[in-house]
C-alpha cells in the first residue's frame, strides 16, 4: 500500500479544491452531483475547534467504530470512511451544511472529504494532523 506524506495529501486536497472551484473535472466524480463547488479546508486544531463550536457545523469522525469508542471529539458522529457502506451513510447526511471532518492523522479524512465533495457536499474542513494534533494541542477528547 502506498502511503502519501502529509505534504502530498495537502497538495492533493488543494489541487482538488482548485479543480472544483474552477469547475475542472479531470475524472468522474470531481464535481459535486448537485453542480455546486466544494470548499475544502485544512485547519489547524485551534481553527478547527472554532469551526466545530459554530452552530450548525457537523463534526464527523471518519475512523473505525473502535477508534471512535476509545476517544473522539465532543459532539462528533462516526461514519467509518473505510466501511463498505460509507457512500450510503454519507448519502443520508445533509450536503448543504458545513462539516468538520477528522481521523487519526489526516489521511482518511482527506479521502472522506474527496468522496463527500463528489457526493455534493459543499463546505468541508479537515483537522490538520487529525485527533493526534488535537490531543497535542490540549483539545478535549471524550469516550463512550
Amino acid at each position: 500500500m502506498l502511503l502519501r506524506t502529509r505534504t502530498t495529501r495537502v497538495a492533493a486536497a488543494a489541487a482538488l479544491g482548485v479543480a472544483l472551484a474552477a469547475g475542472i473535472s479531470g475524472c468522474a466524480g470531481d464535481t459535486p452531483a448537485n453542480g455546486a463547488h466544494a470548499e475544502l479546508k485544512d485547519l489547524p486544531p485551534q481553527a478547527f475547534a472554532e469551526r466545530a463550536a459554530t452552530p450548525g457545523v457537523v463534526v464527523l469522525d471518519v475512523r473505525t467504530p473502535q477508534e471512535f469508542a476509545a476517544g473522539h471529539l465532543p459532539g462528533a458522529i462516526n461514519v467509518d470512511v473505510e466501511a463498505p457502506d460509507f457512500a450510503t451513510r454519507i448519502a443520508q447526511l445533509d450536503t448543504s451544511v458545513p462539516y468538520a471532518v477528522y481521523c487519526h492523522s489526516g489521511n482518511r479524512s482527506a479521502a472522506a472529504m474527496q468522496q463527500m465533495a463528489a457526493a455534493g457536499f459543499t463546505d468541508l474542513a479537515d483537522l490538520a494532523g487529525g485527533i493526534t494534533a488535537w490531543a497535542q494541542a490540549g483539545g478535549t477528547i471524550v469516550t463512550g
